[in-house]
């Protein structure tokens, strides 16, 4: 096998297996190495495709999966170059096809013959392989469906050709690695440096599901597609009170524009003296970014927010176009405000500029969307639409009673307090 040949698909993460893959392949019947030693490698790879198997959702030909995915991981110039947008010019394209012809001889590889000289007949479960209903640790079950379902249309591919235009249309769809395959992200920083993570178990919150709020949903979403579109868009600051769904919208659009090539990544305020790193990770890419803050606020002695005045706007290096800000919050200012700040006789000479220093991060939010506390009829109408779409079949009368009364002990009237009424009535 040529695995030495790869041109552009190289420095795999999970690479070990490939490379001991294809010298079994191509030593599988060399008598110069011993028999013995040949079946245990053998039966370790099986065993690493059966594990993968468990960690990552796998179905099928566990091989093929293994594959499959190495292509949709490897961040090359090919790769990068072809997510979101498609199919690239210049000559990188023939390089990118001499590793697909070798990827191709990979996929067809029959190994029967191997099976039979080594007697490891056991091999033949990683050939259509029935994953058990427990849940990947490494994917969700979309990307896990989406990467078997790779794997299978390659088996239809019969020239590398068809193979690379199948994988090309991948990363145009999905794009590739993490940004590709993942919706939200959060950000680690260890002694190696920062870390961008993808978030396995986002929750599936759609804009529909969050009832009312229809003016500041509007708000939300005509800003992001125009920034998804490549229009101009602005920071976004969703304030209000606690519990009206600002959390909720940004899962929602997290799930409504991912495969038009919009990803979340959530940062906390302790992290700001890493934002110019995450950026810079992230600014090359095709993807949208909305880095994501939520319940941000400051006290007078938390001075992190001077990190996010720079990176938003103020600093030398201009902020990338694919990337927004987008932050959640209880103060409409952000920043904790005192009535001494405007007193006209006070420890600082200047209350002005008191004032304005702490206005001035929240005038670099260019859309700023309020989310109020419903009223009593409106939060009547949320508990009725959610109990009709959770099934809830009690009379009208008995159920707006039972809502009252639990608002007044679970923290008053708002979508929160609805959702959890009716969690409530769902766990009885």
């Amino acid at each position: 096998m040529r695995e030495q040949e790869l041109i552009v698909y190289r420095n795999f993460e999970d690479g070990e297996l490939l490379y001991d893959m294809a010298w079994l392949m191509s030593h599988y019947d060399d008598e110069y190495y011993n028999i013995e030693d040949r079946k245990a490698l053998f039966y370790k790879c099986t065993h690493r495709l059966i594990e993968l198997a468990g960690n990552y959702g796998f179905h099928g030909n566990l091989w093929h999966c293994y594959l499959a995915n190495l292509l949709v991981n490897n961040e090359n110039s090919y790769s990068c170059g072809c997510e979101i947008r498609g199919e690239i010019e210049g000559t990188i394209n023939a390089a990118a096809l001499h590793d697909i012809v070798i990827f191709k001889e990979f996929y067809d590889f029959d190994f029967h013959p191997v099976m039979e000289l080594l007697q490891v007949p056991e091999y033949a479960l990683t050939e259509q392989y029935v994953s058990s209903t427990q849940e990947s640790k490494v994917y969700n079950t979309r990307i896990c469906a989406r990467i078997c379902e790779l794997a299978e249309k390659f088996c239809e591919d019969h020239t590398p050709e068809e193979m690379k235009a199948t994988l090309t249309q991948f990363y145009k769809e999905y794009g590739v690695g993490k940004f590709g395959l993942h919706k939200s992200f959060r950000v680690m920083h260890d002694e190696e440096g920062v870390h961008i993570v993808p978030i396995l178990n986002i929750a599936h919150v759609h804009l529909d599901d969050l009832v009312g709020y229809e003016i500041p949903k509007k708000k939300l979403t005509d800003n992001t597609t125009a920034f998804v579109k490549g229009k101009k868009a602005n920071n976004c600051l969703l304030f209000g009170d606690a519990g009206t769904g600002k959390s909720s919208c940004i899962k929602a659009i997290a799930n409504e524009y991912y495969d038009q090539g919009l990803r979340i990544i959530e940062i906390y305020k302790h992290q700001f003296q890493d934002l110019n790193e995450v950026i810079s990770q992230i600014k090359k890419r095709n993807y949208k970014f909305i880095i994501y803050m939520d319940d941000l606020s400051f006290e007078d002695f938390e001075i992190e927010y001077k990190y996010l005045k720079a990176v938003i706007e103020g600093g030398l290096e201009k902020k990338p176009e694919n990337v927004l800000i987008y932050a959640t919050s209880n103060r409409r200012h952000l920043i904790r405000e005192n009535y001494s700040d405007k007193e006209e006789i006070r420890q600082d000479m200047h209350t002005s500029d008191t004032v304005q220093e702490k206005l001035s991060l929240v005038y670099r939010f260019g859309v700023t969307i309020y989310f109020g506390a419903p009223t009593k009829k409106q939060f009547q109408e949320i508990v009725k639409a959610l109990a009709e779409r959770h099934c809830i079949t009690m009379p009208e009368e008995e159920l707006l009673l039972e809502a009252n009364k639990w608002e007044l002990a679970h923290g008053g009237l708002s979508g929160r307090s609805a959702q959890q009424f009716i969690d409530y009535l769902l766990g009885k």
